[in-house]
């Protein structure tokens, strides 16, 4: 039954099976990742606000990012989990213009957060006897809201192009979440529009971070390369090993999955690598940040200590 944008009054939720028993199974297995993603990072946050010895810029980078990925987990794995239990796998339109446009938010913030804190890593290891007056307090915040504000703006751009759409298949998403490849393959009629927006967008919100990043990393590198000392040039590069991981996860991800052409897409194929940057990564990010870290390892120990007082 064909129907167009004005009369859709919600969508279809395919999710990744229609087996009874795999999705109790699934259920189990977000419900998991959820509450370990909820934990870690709430931790994390109250580690970097309760321990004076992690009021520095890059644990304030850490905790954005830890707040961040509680967003974005909790954006989408509510739904999920109610979509693994119940016969409905019904969303509103409304709904699904609510999911996008706040997943879509929050993964252009922590894509320019990512480059922030390339930055922050650049200033520590060039300039580390300038550290905390470069990288002031004021300058943080106005990094971390000047993030929020494009990640925002640039979501209401692609929000309002993509619900512009009209939608004149089934309401049927082939996929556990309202992202733009379903959607697009719902849509008929012109996308030659659509596509130059999303492609800005993708230049926008991925390449242009990517390529700060990169330019960071060169610079850090060469700073790193005229350290005399083997010691010394490891532990420059130990503070950037965790933001290194993170970055070639999440931009890994979100490349694979965006900026392919429309040709290649394959939904079961994307399904998974959506899976991991929309729900796994979240629940990595504090382990990335904190297992190989002494300080935070620090503040947690004198915390559980407080506590069993």
């Amino acid at each position: 039954m064909e129907q167009d944008n004005n009369t859709i009054s919600e969508f279809i939720m395919l999710g990744f099976t229609t087996d009874p028993v795999l999705q109790k199974f699934l259920f189990v297995v977000f419900l998991v990742v959820y509450t370990l993603t909820l934990l870690g990072n709430s931790c994390l946050i109250v580690l970097i606000c309760n321990d004076s010895r992690l009021h520095t810029p890059m644990y304030f980078f850490i905790g954005n990012l830890s707040f961040l990925d509680l967003g974005l987990s909790s954006v989408y794995t509510p739904k999920i989990l109610a979509t693994c239990i119940s016969e409905d796998k019904s969303i509103s339109f409304a709904g699904c213009v609510a999911q996008f446009f706040f997943s879509a938010a929050l993964d252009y913030t922590e894509c320019y957060l990512l480059a922030t804190m390339a930055y922050d890593r650049y200033v520590a290891i060039s300039k580390p006897l300038f550290y905390s007056q470069a990288m002031s307090l004021k300058l943080c915040v106005f990094l971390v809201a000047a993030s929020y504000l494009g990640g925002f703006i640039n979501s209401v751009i692609i929000t309002k192009d993509t619900f512009s759409l009209t939608f004149c298949s089934d309401n049927v998403i082939d996929d556990f979440f309202c992202d733009i490849p379903p959607l697009v393959k719902l849509a008929c009629g012109k996308k030659g529009s659509f596509q130059s927006v999303l492609f800005f967008l993708l230049a926008s919100n991925v390449i242009i971070p990517i390529v700060f990043i990169l330019a960071s990393y060169l610079f850090i590198i060469a700073t790193i390369l005229r350290i005399r000392s083997t010691q010394g040039r490891l532990k420059a590069f130990s503070t950037c090993s965790s933001h290194l991981i993170s970055v070639t996860l999440y931009y890994g991800s979100i490349l694979y999955i965006y900026a392919r052409p429309r040709s290649s897409y394959s939904l079961g194929r994307d399904k998974i690598v959506s899976t991991f940057y929309t729900v796994v990564f979240p629940m990595l990010n504090p382990l990335i940040y904190s297992l190989r870290n002494k300080d935070v390892k620090a503040a947690l120990n004198k915390l559980l200590k407080s506590i069993s007082l």
